[in-house]
């Protein structure tokens, strides 16, 4: 309730307060309704009062009546309005609007009427005082959290312990706000699945915050993904190195992507075994060597060998293009390589496997691993790599199966081989013939 139980005013104070309200000075009437002994019916008349100040005053006692407090809901000043959804925020757990003491509903609906109020600094006064609160109303959260105004919902969205898992991922999905998402990202102790929804969006500075928030849960499968999408997005390089948690295989994979000073970052990093420690350094050896190159555009452009597809070759001959080499190429995240290898091993041109990573096609990598004669645990790391797909884009299936039959998997190597392709548009159209291989 909005009423405090504290001791009121002696009966001589009464007097000298009741003229102070009708004739003091503004100054005067603001001091008055500050008073923690002030009696409610001269809390009530000040309400009116036409100075600004002295309603401020008022809508901050907690002895102003609920009464009161509704009239100052509507009030023109938002100053007023503010300093009112404060003191009525903080009494949000204790009110119920279905109660049967009408004082007590009057307090809720002068607080549902607060959080509609069209000025964004009185909502977003609600949100500070009940971000954290275990015991708030769940339904004023719940729709602070969805308000398009980040002032307002950011609170709410970074501490609020009554938002579940389903209430994110529904905001992660449709966004009432530009900013929601990034502030979700800031969440401490963000779970798996909120971070997995967030990496999968295409929201730059909300994926930025995810990266930079250490004490987010953040699969490793989808740190991968993130990676190889991280040449286009440099602002994701410095918060990816700096991660609490990294695996040997993303640190070499980030390693061909960053610039020299993050690649040393990398190398002094104490959660990494000494081979990939030394491999890091050499790293930074070759770029000072070198020059730093500039950061590539397009993944075509990262710095890996451009004699991979003779290299492959040579590893066909020598009966050394086995699964194994595939896997340990993609964990160092060397992406031509992979792709070279793949194509010297499904006997294809290296422009059908280009062609199905540019398409980031699921269905066309997974037909030319196939075709190599790789397993589906090879198909899933090329998907990630080469295709830059987010773990729930990637295709799986048990070990020993494929989650495409052989006509559609040869149907993607005819697709892929043809000239001029573009990216098929709908399902493999009934009855279509095998391609041969």
């Amino acid at each position: 309730m909005s009423t405090i139980q504290r001791p009121l005013m002696r009966a001589a104070d009464y007097e000298d307060a009741k003229r102070i309200a009708r004739s003091g000075t503004a100054a005067e009437r603001a001091a008055l309704a500050q008073r923690g002994d002030m009696a409610p019916e001269l809390l009530f008349y000040l309400a009116a009062d036409h100075e600004s100040d002295v309603r401020v005053a008022v809508a901050a006692n907690g002895l102003t009546p609920p009464q009161a407090d509704r009239l100052l809901a509507d009030d023109a000043d938002e100053r007023v309005r503010v300093a009112l959804a404060r003191k009525i925020a903080a009494l949000a757990p204790q009110l119920d609007p279905t109660s049967q003491d009408r004082l007590q509903r009057l307090t809720a609906e002068t607080l549902a009427r607060l959080v509609q109020d069209t000025a964004v600094q009185v909502r977003a006064a609600i949100a500070d005082v009940v971000k954290d609160m275990p015991d708030a109303p769940r339904e004023l959260i719940v729709a602070l959290a969805h308000d398009t105004e980040i002032p307002v919902a950011g609170p709410v969205l970074e501490l609020s312990p009554l938002l579940s898992t389903e209430d994110l991922l529904a905001l992660v999905y449709a966004p009432p706000g530009a900013e929601t998402i990034g502030a979700i990202a800031r969440r401490p102790h963000l779970n798996e699945r909120v971070s997995d929804a967030i990496a999968e969006t295409a929201n730059s500075p909300a994926i930025t915050a995810l990266l930079r928030n250490k004490s987010a849960q953040i699969r490793e499968t989808t740190l991968d993904a993130l990676i190889a999408r991280a040449s286009d997005h440099v602002e994701w390089h410095e918060p990816l190195v700096r991660r609490p948690h990294l695996s040997a295989r993303a640190a070499r994979a980030l390693a061909a992507i960053v610039a020299e000073h993050l690649v040393h970052a990398l190398s002094t990093r104490p959660d990494l075994d000494a081979a990939t420690a030394e491999f890091l350094r050499r790293q930074v050896v070759k770029q000072v060597a070198w020059g730093s190159p500039a950061v590539p555009t397009h993944r075509s452009d990262l710095p890996l060998p451009v004699d991979a597809f003779a290299a492959a070759g040579e590893l066909k001959a020598r009966g050394r293009l086995t699964e194994a080499h595939v896997l340990a190429a993609a964990d160092r995240g060397e992406v031509r390589m992979v792709a070279a290898m793949l194509a010297r091993a499904a006997d294809v041109a290296l422009s059908v496997v280009e062609r199905a990573a540019n398409l980031r096609s699921a269905k066309g990598l997974v037909a030319i691993c196939w075709k190599a004669g790789f397993s589906m645990r090879a198909a899933a790391s090329v998907q990630a790599l080469l295709g830059r797909l987010p773990p729930s884009a990637i295709l799986t299936a048990p070990p020993g199966s494929w989650p495409l039959t052989e006509e559609e998997m040869r149907w993607h190597l005819g697709f892929l081989a043809r000239d001029g392709v573009a990216a098929p548009r709908g399902p493999v159209p009934a009855g279509a013939q095998p391609v041969p291989g």
